[in-house]
Protein backbone atom coordinates (compact mmCIF):
# COMPACT_ATOMS: atom_id res chain seq x y z
CA UNK A 1 0.00 0.00 0.00
CA UNK A 2 1.13 3.51 -0.65
CA UNK A 3 2.72 5.30 2.27
CA UNK A 4 2.09 8.95 2.94
CA UNK A 5 4.66 10.46 5.23
CA UNK A 6 7.03 13.35 5.75
CA UNK A 7 6.33 17.01 6.45
CA UNK A 8 9.35 18.85 5.05
CA UNK A 9 8.26 21.53 2.62
CA UNK A 10 10.04 21.11 -0.69
CA UNK A 11 9.71 24.00 -3.17
CA UNK A 12 9.08 23.24 -6.83
CA UNK A 13 11.10 24.60 -9.74
CA UNK A 14 9.63 27.36 -11.86
CA UNK A 15 9.74 25.19 -14.97
CA UNK A 16 6.22 24.05 -14.08
CA UNK A 17 4.98 27.49 -15.04
CA UNK A 18 5.99 26.94 -18.65
CA UNK A 19 3.66 23.97 -19.06
CA UNK A 20 0.09 24.18 -20.28
CA UNK A 21 -2.04 25.25 -17.35
CA UNK A 22 -4.57 22.72 -16.03
CA UNK A 23 -8.22 23.41 -15.41
CA UNK A 24 -9.27 25.50 -12.42
CA UNK A 25 -11.40 24.26 -9.54
CA UNK A 26 -14.24 26.37 -10.91
CA UNK A 27 -14.41 23.80 -13.72
CA UNK A 28 -15.30 21.06 -11.21
CA UNK A 29 -18.78 19.63 -11.70
CA UNK A 30 -20.48 18.48 -8.51
CA UNK A 31 -23.27 15.91 -8.38
CA UNK A 32 -25.09 14.16 -5.58
CA UNK A 33 -26.57 10.70 -6.08
CA UNK A 34 -29.87 9.82 -4.47
CA UNK A 35 -28.00 7.62 -2.03
CA UNK A 36 -25.96 10.53 -0.69
CA UNK A 37 -22.73 9.74 -2.51
CA UNK A 38 -20.98 12.80 -3.87
CA UNK A 39 -19.40 12.88 -7.34
CA UNK A 40 -16.81 15.53 -8.27
CA UNK A 41 -15.57 15.67 -11.86
CA UNK A 42 -12.85 17.94 -13.24
CA UNK A 43 -12.28 17.75 -17.01
CA UNK A 44 -8.65 18.02 -18.15
CA UNK A 45 -8.29 17.20 -21.82
CA UNK A 46 -4.51 17.40 -22.21
CA UNK A 47 -4.20 13.60 -22.48
CA UNK A 48 -6.67 10.75 -22.98
CA UNK A 49 -6.26 9.46 -19.43
CA UNK A 50 -8.18 9.84 -16.18
CA UNK A 51 -7.75 9.20 -12.48
CA UNK A 52 -10.66 7.76 -10.53
CA UNK A 53 -10.62 7.97 -6.74
CA UNK A 54 -13.11 6.84 -4.11
CA UNK A 55 -12.61 8.69 -0.83
CA UNK A 56 -14.08 7.42 2.44
CA UNK A 57 -14.24 9.90 5.31
CA UNK A 58 -12.58 7.57 7.79
CA UNK A 59 -8.99 7.33 8.96
CA UNK A 60 -6.95 7.07 12.12
CA UNK A 61 -8.68 10.16 13.56
CA UNK A 62 -11.92 8.14 13.56
CA UNK A 63 -10.35 5.48 15.78
CA UNK A 64 -10.12 5.06 19.54
CA UNK A 65 -7.74 3.34 21.90
CA UNK A 66 -7.87 -0.42 21.45
CA UNK A 67 -8.56 -0.38 17.71
CA UNK A 68 -5.81 1.91 16.41
CA UNK A 69 -4.66 0.94 12.93
CA UNK A 70 -7.98 -0.62 11.95
CA UNK A 71 -8.58 1.80 9.06
CA UNK A 72 -5.20 0.95 7.56
CA UNK A 73 -5.73 -2.80 8.00
CA UNK A 74 -9.09 -2.51 6.26
CA UNK A 75 -7.39 -0.71 3.38
CA UNK A 76 -5.19 -3.76 2.93
CA UNK A 77 -8.17 -6.10 3.08
CA UNK A 78 -10.02 -4.14 0.39
CA UNK A 79 -7.72 -5.91 -2.08
CA UNK A 80 -8.53 -9.37 -0.72
CA UNK A 81 -11.64 -9.98 -2.72
CA UNK A 82 -15.38 -10.24 -3.01
CA UNK A 83 -17.41 -13.21 -4.19
CA UNK A 84 -17.49 -11.76 -7.67
CA UNK A 85 -13.84 -10.71 -7.74
CA UNK A 86 -11.62 -12.95 -5.57
CA UNK A 87 -8.30 -11.81 -4.11
CA UNK A 88 -5.91 -10.51 -6.75
CA UNK A 89 -8.49 -10.13 -9.50
CA UNK A 90 -9.04 -6.41 -8.90
CA UNK A 91 -5.39 -5.65 -9.58
CA UNK A 92 -5.23 -8.12 -12.46
CA UNK A 93 -8.17 -6.51 -14.27
CA UNK A 94 -6.80 -2.99 -13.86
CA UNK A 95 -3.35 -4.08 -15.07
CA UNK A 96 -4.85 -5.95 -18.04
CA UNK A 97 -6.47 -2.69 -19.09
CA UNK A 98 -3.20 -0.76 -18.90
CA UNK A 99 -3.99 0.93 -15.61
CA UNK A 100 -2.40 1.47 -12.22
CA UNK A 101 -4.14 1.24 -8.85
CA UNK A 102 -3.35 1.66 -5.20
CA UNK A 103 -4.68 3.12 -1.96
CA UNK A 104 -3.60 5.13 1.03
CA UNK A 105 -4.84 5.75 4.55
CA UNK A 106 -4.42 9.07 6.29
CA UNK A 107 -5.54 10.56 9.55
CA UNK A 108 -8.85 11.84 8.14
CA UNK A 109 -9.60 9.65 5.12
CA UNK A 110 -8.91 6.48 3.16
CA UNK A 111 -8.61 6.72 -0.63
CA UNK A 112 -8.62 4.12 -3.42
CA UNK A 113 -7.54 5.15 -6.89
CA UNK A 114 -7.04 3.94 -10.44
CA UNK A 115 -5.11 5.70 -13.21
CA UNK A 116 -6.10 4.46 -16.65
CA UNK A 117 -7.35 5.40 -20.10
CA UNK A 118 -10.39 7.65 -19.90
CA UNK A 119 -12.43 5.15 -21.93
CA UNK A 120 -11.93 2.50 -19.19
CA UNK A 121 -13.56 4.29 -16.26
CA UNK A 122 -16.46 1.84 -16.18
CA UNK A 123 -14.05 -0.93 -15.21
CA UNK A 124 -12.79 1.03 -12.19
CA UNK A 125 -16.33 2.00 -11.19
CA UNK A 126 -17.63 -1.55 -11.28
CA UNK A 127 -14.75 -2.87 -9.20
CA UNK A 128 -15.06 -0.11 -6.61
CA UNK A 129 -18.83 -0.54 -6.38
CA UNK A 130 -18.39 -4.24 -5.80
CA UNK A 131 -15.98 -3.85 -2.91
CA UNK A 132 -17.85 -0.96 -1.28
CA UNK A 133 -20.29 -3.42 0.29
CA UNK A 134 -19.27 -6.93 -0.79
CA UNK A 135 -15.95 -7.69 0.90
CA UNK A 136 -15.79 -11.29 2.03
CA UNK A 137 -13.09 -10.62 4.68
CA UNK A 138 -11.93 -14.24 5.00
CA UNK A 139 -10.27 -15.06 8.33
CA UNK A 140 -7.27 -16.68 6.67
CA UNK A 141 -6.55 -13.65 4.48
CA UNK A 142 -7.08 -11.33 7.45
CA UNK A 143 -4.49 -13.13 9.56
CA UNK A 144 -1.96 -13.06 6.73
CA UNK A 145 -2.53 -9.39 5.98
CA UNK A 146 -2.40 -8.43 9.64
CA UNK A 147 1.09 -9.91 9.78
CA UNK A 148 2.01 -7.84 6.71
CA UNK A 149 0.85 -4.68 8.50
CA UNK A 150 2.82 -5.61 11.63
CA UNK A 151 5.92 -6.13 9.54
CA UNK A 152 5.29 -2.80 7.85
CA UNK A 153 5.13 -1.16 11.25
CA UNK A 154 8.39 -2.79 12.31
CA UNK A 155 10.20 -1.72 9.15
CA UNK A 156 8.83 1.81 8.84
CA UNK A 157 8.51 2.84 12.49
CA UNK A 158 10.01 0.58 15.12
CA UNK A 159 13.26 0.07 13.18
CA UNK A 160 13.43 3.68 11.96
CA UNK A 161 14.58 5.83 14.89
CA UNK A 162 13.36 9.18 13.52
CA UNK A 163 9.93 7.74 12.64
CA UNK A 164 9.75 6.19 16.10
CA UNK A 165 10.63 9.55 17.65
CA UNK A 166 7.96 11.33 15.61
CA UNK A 167 5.34 8.79 16.69
CA UNK A 168 6.14 9.26 20.39
CA UNK A 169 6.36 13.02 19.88
CA UNK A 170 2.82 13.08 18.46
CA UNK A 171 1.49 11.03 21.37
CA UNK A 172 3.05 13.57 23.74
CA UNK A 173 1.95 16.71 21.91
CA UNK A 174 -1.70 15.63 21.80
CA UNK A 175 -3.73 14.75 24.90
CA UNK A 176 -7.27 14.49 23.50
CA UNK A 177 -6.93 14.92 19.76
CA UNK A 178 -7.12 11.67 17.78
CA UNK A 179 -3.97 12.78 15.98
CA UNK A 180 -2.11 11.25 18.90
CA UNK A 181 -2.70 7.83 17.28
CA UNK A 182 -0.33 6.57 14.57
CA UNK A 183 -2.06 5.80 11.28
CA UNK A 184 -0.52 2.34 11.23
CA UNK A 185 -1.69 1.71 14.80
CA UNK A 186 0.01 0.69 18.01
CA UNK A 187 1.45 -2.82 17.87
CA UNK A 188 -0.41 -3.68 21.08
CA UNK A 189 -3.73 -2.92 19.37
CA UNK A 190 -2.81 -4.73 16.17
CA UNK A 191 -2.06 -7.84 18.21
CA UNK A 192 -5.64 -7.82 19.53
CA UNK A 193 -7.45 -6.94 16.30
CA UNK A 194 -10.00 -9.47 14.99
CA UNK A 195 -11.79 -9.93 11.70
CA UNK A 196 -15.05 -9.21 13.59
CA UNK A 197 -13.64 -5.77 14.51
CA UNK A 198 -12.84 -5.21 10.86
CA UNK A 199 -16.31 -6.24 9.72
CA UNK A 200 -17.94 -3.76 12.11
CA UNK A 201 -15.62 -0.99 10.95
CA UNK A 202 -16.33 -1.79 7.29
CA UNK A 203 -20.10 -1.90 7.83
CA UNK A 204 -20.06 1.41 9.69
CA UNK A 205 -17.91 3.56 7.43
CA UNK A 206 -17.94 2.06 3.94
CA UNK A 207 -21.29 3.52 2.96
CA UNK A 208 -22.16 5.61 -0.12
CA UNK A 209 -23.21 8.51 2.09
CA UNK A 210 -19.69 8.54 3.56
CA UNK A 211 -17.90 8.41 0.20
CA UNK A 212 -16.93 10.80 -2.57
CA UNK A 213 -16.01 9.80 -6.09
CA UNK A 214 -13.42 12.13 -7.67
CA UNK A 215 -12.62 11.89 -11.38
CA UNK A 216 -10.09 14.11 -13.14
CA UNK A 217 -9.02 13.71 -16.77
CA UNK A 218 -10.20 13.57 -20.35
CA UNK A 219 -13.87 13.07 -19.54
CA UNK A 220 -17.31 14.59 -20.11
CA UNK A 221 -18.80 15.39 -16.66
CA UNK A 222 -22.40 14.41 -17.42
CA UNK A 223 -21.21 11.12 -18.93
CA UNK A 224 -19.18 10.39 -15.78
CA UNK A 225 -22.21 11.12 -13.63
CA UNK A 226 -24.36 8.80 -15.74
CA UNK A 227 -21.70 6.15 -15.41
CA UNK A 228 -21.55 6.74 -11.66
CA UNK A 229 -25.29 6.18 -11.37
CA UNK A 230 -24.79 2.95 -13.22
CA UNK A 231 -22.19 1.24 -11.11
CA UNK A 232 -23.24 1.54 -7.48
CA UNK A 233 -26.96 1.26 -8.03
CA UNK A 234 -27.98 -1.99 -6.38
CA UNK A 235 -26.23 -1.37 -3.07
CA UNK A 236 -28.07 -0.28 0.07
CA UNK A 237 -26.32 0.85 3.26
CA UNK A 238 -25.96 -2.09 5.60
CA UNK A 239 -27.27 -4.49 3.02
CA UNK A 240 -25.57 -6.68 0.46
CA UNK A 241 -26.87 -6.23 -3.07
CA UNK A 242 -27.61 -9.35 -5.12
CA UNK A 243 -24.63 -10.39 -7.17
CA UNK A 244 -24.77 -9.95 -10.92
CA UNK A 245 -23.14 -12.59 -13.15
CA UNK A 246 -19.41 -12.48 -12.73
CA UNK A 247 -17.28 -11.37 -15.64
CA UNK A 248 -14.07 -13.16 -16.54
CA UNK A 249 -11.35 -11.07 -18.13
CA UNK A 250 -10.91 -7.40 -19.07
CA UNK A 251 -13.57 -5.19 -20.60
CA UNK A 252 -13.52 -2.30 -23.01
CA UNK A 253 -16.24 0.21 -22.21
CA UNK A 254 -16.36 3.79 -23.48
CA UNK A 255 -17.26 6.50 -21.02
CA UNK A 256 -20.01 7.88 -23.29
CA UNK A 257 -21.90 4.61 -23.41
CA UNK A 258 -25.54 4.68 -22.20
CA UNK A 259 -25.55 4.33 -18.42
CA UNK A 260 -28.10 3.57 -15.71
CA UNK A 261 -26.74 0.72 -13.77
CA UNK A 262 -24.37 1.04 -10.86
CA UNK A 263 -24.08 4.04 -8.50
CA UNK A 264 -27.56 5.45 -8.40
CA UNK A 265 -29.85 3.18 -6.43
CA UNK A 266 -27.97 3.32 -3.13
CA UNK A 267 -30.13 4.98 -0.43
CA UNK A 268 -28.53 7.71 1.68
CA UNK A 269 -25.94 6.40 4.11
CA UNK A 270 -26.50 6.23 7.84
CA UNK A 271 -23.05 7.07 9.18
CA UNK A 272 -23.51 8.68 12.58
CA UNK A 273 -21.71 12.01 13.09
CA UNK A 274 -18.59 11.84 15.23
CA UNK A 275 -18.16 14.27 18.10
CA UNK A 276 -15.00 16.35 17.66
CA UNK A 277 -12.20 15.59 20.09
CA UNK A 278 -10.77 19.05 20.64
CA UNK A 279 -7.39 19.50 22.24
CA UNK A 280 -7.35 21.29 25.62
CA UNK A 281 -5.13 24.29 26.00
CA UNK A 282 -1.50 23.44 26.69
CA UNK A 283 -0.07 24.83 29.93
CA UNK A 284 3.69 24.83 29.63
CA UNK A 285 6.23 23.13 27.38
CA UNK A 286 6.43 19.35 27.08
CA UNK A 287 9.55 17.32 26.44
CA UNK A 288 10.39 13.68 25.89
CA UNK A 289 13.63 11.86 25.23
CA UNK A 290 13.77 8.74 23.09
CA UNK A 291 16.69 6.35 23.41
CA UNK A 292 16.99 4.03 20.43
CA UNK A 293 19.72 2.55 18.23
CA UNK A 294 20.56 5.27 15.70
CA UNK A 295 23.50 6.73 13.85
CA UNK A 296 22.71 10.43 14.39
CA UNK A 297 20.75 12.46 16.96
CA UNK A 298 17.47 14.06 15.94
CA UNK A 299 15.28 16.80 17.35
CA UNK A 300 11.68 17.68 16.54
CA UNK A 301 9.49 20.38 18.05
CA UNK A 302 5.92 21.37 17.38
CA UNK A 303 3.44 24.12 18.22
CA UNK A 304 -0.35 23.73 18.23
CA UNK A 305 -1.85 25.80 15.41
CA UNK A 306 -5.19 26.13 13.60
CA UNK A 307 -5.98 24.97 10.07
CA UNK A 308 -8.49 26.06 7.43
CA UNK A 309 -11.21 23.93 9.04
CA UNK A 310 -10.71 25.34 12.55
CA UNK A 311 -9.49 28.92 12.01
CA UNK A 312 -13.00 30.41 12.21
CA UNK A 313 -13.09 34.17 11.78
CA UNK A 314 -9.28 34.27 11.59
CA UNK A 315 -9.33 32.63 8.16
CA UNK A 316 -6.10 34.38 7.15
CA UNK A 317 -4.01 32.66 9.84
CA UNK A 318 -3.47 29.29 8.08
CA UNK A 319 -2.18 31.09 4.99
CA UNK A 320 0.17 33.20 7.11
CA UNK A 321 1.42 30.04 8.82
CA UNK A 322 1.98 28.46 5.41
CA UNK A 323 4.09 31.43 4.34
CA UNK A 324 5.94 31.32 7.66
CA UNK A 325 6.81 27.65 7.10
CA UNK A 326 8.24 28.54 3.72
CA UNK A 327 10.26 31.43 5.11
CA UNK A 328 11.99 28.82 7.26
CA UNK A 329 12.06 25.94 4.81
CA UNK A 330 11.10 26.85 1.25
CA UNK A 331 14.17 25.66 -0.62
CA UNK A 332 17.93 26.14 -0.35
CA UNK A 333 17.59 29.90 0.05
CA UNK A 334 15.22 29.60 3.02
CA UNK A 335 16.40 30.53 6.49
CA UNK A 336 16.98 27.14 8.08
CA UNK A 337 19.10 25.84 5.24
CA UNK A 338 20.92 29.12 4.78
CA UNK A 339 21.54 29.94 8.43
CA UNK A 340 21.73 26.66 10.36
CA UNK A 341 23.20 24.36 7.73
CA UNK A 342 25.49 26.53 5.61
CA UNK A 343 26.36 29.64 7.62
CA UNK A 344 26.46 28.43 11.24
CA UNK A 345 27.07 24.78 10.30
CA UNK A 346 25.30 23.73 13.50
CA UNK A 347 22.87 21.42 11.69
CA UNK A 348 23.44 18.73 9.10
CA UNK A 349 19.82 19.17 8.02
CA UNK A 350 16.89 21.26 9.19
CA UNK A 351 13.29 21.66 8.12
CA UNK A 352 9.87 23.09 8.91
CA UNK A 353 6.40 21.98 7.95
CA UNK A 354 2.73 22.87 8.19
CA UNK A 355 -0.38 21.28 6.69
CA UNK A 356 -3.40 23.58 6.52
CA UNK A 357 -5.79 20.93 5.10
CA UNK A 358 -6.57 18.73 8.10
CA UNK A 359 -9.80 18.07 9.97
CA UNK A 360 -8.56 19.14 13.40
CA UNK A 361 -5.89 21.54 14.64
CA UNK A 362 -2.40 20.47 13.67
CA UNK A 363 1.21 21.15 14.65
CA UNK A 364 3.65 23.63 13.18
CA UNK A 365 6.80 21.51 13.01
CA UNK A 366 10.53 22.16 13.18
CA UNK A 367 13.19 19.44 12.95
CA UNK A 368 16.95 19.11 12.70
CA UNK A 369 19.91 16.77 12.90
CA UNK A 370 22.97 18.29 14.58
CA UNK A 371 26.11 18.60 12.48
CA UNK A 372 29.10 16.57 13.55
CA UNK A 373 30.65 18.08 16.66
CA UNK A 374 27.42 19.82 17.70
CA UNK A 375 24.77 18.79 20.20
CA UNK A 376 21.00 18.55 20.31
CA UNK A 377 20.97 21.47 22.74
CA UNK A 378 22.89 23.63 20.26
CA UNK A 379 20.62 22.81 17.34
CA UNK A 380 17.53 23.41 19.49
CA UNK A 381 18.86 26.79 20.52
CA UNK A 382 19.51 27.63 16.87
CA UNK A 383 15.94 26.69 15.89
CA UNK A 384 14.50 28.75 18.75
CA UNK A 385 16.63 31.70 17.70
CA UNK A 386 15.03 31.56 14.25
CA UNK A 387 11.59 31.44 15.86
CA UNK A 388 12.42 34.44 18.04
CA UNK A 389 13.66 36.33 14.99
CA UNK A 390 10.29 35.80 13.30
CA UNK A 391 8.49 36.94 16.45
CA UNK A 392 10.47 40.18 16.66
CA UNK A 393 11.27 41.35 13.14
CA UNK A 394 9.17 41.65 9.99
CA UNK A 395 10.12 39.55 6.99
CA UNK A 396 11.63 41.85 4.39
CA UNK A 397 9.58 42.71 1.27
CA UNK A 398 12.17 40.95 -0.90
CA UNK A 399 12.12 37.75 1.13
CA UNK A 400 8.33 37.76 1.31
CA UNK A 401 8.07 38.16 -2.46
CA UNK A 402 10.52 35.32 -3.04
CA UNK A 403 8.67 33.00 -0.67
CA UNK A 404 5.31 33.78 -2.27
CA UNK A 405 6.73 33.14 -5.75
CA UNK A 406 8.09 29.79 -4.55
CA UNK A 407 4.78 28.74 -2.97
CA UNK A 408 2.80 29.76 -6.04
CA UNK A 409 5.21 27.98 -8.38
CA UNK A 410 4.86 24.82 -6.30
CA UNK A 411 1.07 25.04 -6.49
CA UNK A 412 1.11 25.49 -10.27
CA UNK A 413 3.60 22.69 -10.72
CA UNK A 414 1.50 20.27 -8.70
CA UNK A 415 -1.64 21.18 -10.62
CA UNK A 416 0.03 20.03 -13.81
CA UNK A 417 -0.63 16.48 -12.59
CA UNK A 418 -4.18 15.18 -12.83
CA UNK A 419 -3.39 12.91 -9.90
CA UNK A 420 -2.40 15.84 -7.71
CA UNK A 421 -5.50 17.76 -8.76
CA UNK A 422 -7.68 14.80 -7.77
CA UNK A 423 -5.90 14.41 -4.43
CA UNK A 424 -6.32 18.11 -3.64
CA UNK A 425 -10.04 17.94 -4.36
CA UNK A 426 -10.42 14.70 -2.42
CA UNK A 427 -8.54 15.92 0.64
CA UNK A 428 -10.48 19.18 0.88
CA UNK A 429 -13.80 17.41 0.54
CA UNK A 430 -12.90 14.60 2.95
CA UNK A 431 -11.94 16.94 5.80
CA UNK A 432 -15.16 18.90 5.37
CA UNK A 433 -13.91 21.86 3.33
CA UNK A 434 -15.20 23.28 0.08
CA UNK A 435 -13.13 22.04 -2.86
CA UNK A 436 -13.34 25.58 -4.31
CA UNK A 437 -10.70 26.56 -1.77
CA UNK A 438 -8.10 25.15 -4.14
CA UNK A 439 -8.67 28.19 -6.35
CA UNK A 440 -8.48 30.55 -3.38
CA UNK A 441 -5.07 29.30 -2.28
CA UNK A 442 -2.88 31.44 -4.54
CA UNK A 443 -4.85 34.71 -4.01
CA UNK A 444 -4.84 34.12 -0.24
CA UNK A 445 -1.09 33.49 -0.23
CA UNK A 446 -0.51 36.65 -2.28
CA UNK A 447 -2.53 38.63 0.28
CA UNK A 448 -0.41 37.58 3.28
CA UNK A 449 1.52 40.49 4.78
CA UNK A 450 4.74 40.57 6.75
CA UNK A 451 2.74 41.82 9.73
CA UNK A 452 0.49 38.75 9.54
CA UNK A 453 3.48 36.42 9.44
CA UNK A 454 4.87 38.06 12.57
CA UNK A 455 1.43 38.01 14.22
CA UNK A 456 0.98 34.22 13.90
CA UNK A 457 4.56 33.68 15.07
CA UNK A 458 3.87 35.77 18.17
CA UNK A 459 0.52 34.10 18.83
CA UNK A 460 1.39 30.44 18.34
CA UNK A 461 5.18 29.93 18.44
CA UNK A 462 5.45 30.42 22.19
CA UNK A 463 7.07 28.37 24.94
CA UNK A 464 3.83 27.26 26.62
CA UNK A 465 2.58 25.87 23.29
CA UNK A 466 5.69 23.85 22.43
CA UNK A 467 6.47 20.12 22.57
CA UNK A 468 10.01 18.86 22.00
CA UNK A 469 11.28 15.35 21.35
CA UNK A 470 14.95 14.35 21.35
CA UNK A 471 16.35 11.19 19.83
CA UNK A 472 19.44 10.17 21.79
CA UNK A 473 21.27 7.48 19.80
CA UNK A 474 22.18 4.17 21.35
CA UNK A 475 24.94 2.08 19.75
CA UNK A 476 23.92 0.30 16.55
CA UNK A 477 25.22 -3.28 16.60
CA UNK A 478 26.96 -4.79 13.59
CA UNK A 479 23.92 -6.75 12.41
CA UNK A 480 21.67 -3.69 12.51
CA UNK A 481 24.30 -1.60 10.77
CA UNK A 482 24.44 -4.08 7.88
CA UNK A 483 20.67 -4.15 7.57
CA UNK A 484 20.27 -0.37 7.67
CA UNK A 485 20.08 1.00 4.11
Amino acid sequence: MEKTSGFRWLGALLLGLALALPAAATDVHEYRLDNGMKVLVLPDHRASVAVSQVWYRVGSSSEASGITGISHVLEHMMFKGTERHPAGEFSRIIAANGGEENAFTGRDYTSYYQFLGSDRLAIAFELEADRMRHLTLPEKEFKKELEVVKEERLMRTDDQPEALTFERFSATAWFNSPYRFPVIGWMEDLNQLTVADLRQWYDRWYQPGNATLVVVGDVAPDAVFALAKRYFGAISPGKVAPLKPRQHGPRRIRIRAPAKRYFGAIPPGTVAPVKPRREPRQHGPRRIRIRAPAKVPYLIMGYHVPVLKTAGENAWEPYALDVLANVLDGGDSARLSRELVRRQEVAASAGAGYDLSTKYDTLFLLEANPAQGHTLAEVEAALLAQVERLRKALVSPEELARVKAQVIADDVFQRDSIRRQAITIGVLDSVGLDWRLMDEYVPRIKAVTAEQVRAVARKYLVDDNRTVAELVPLPVDDKQAKETP
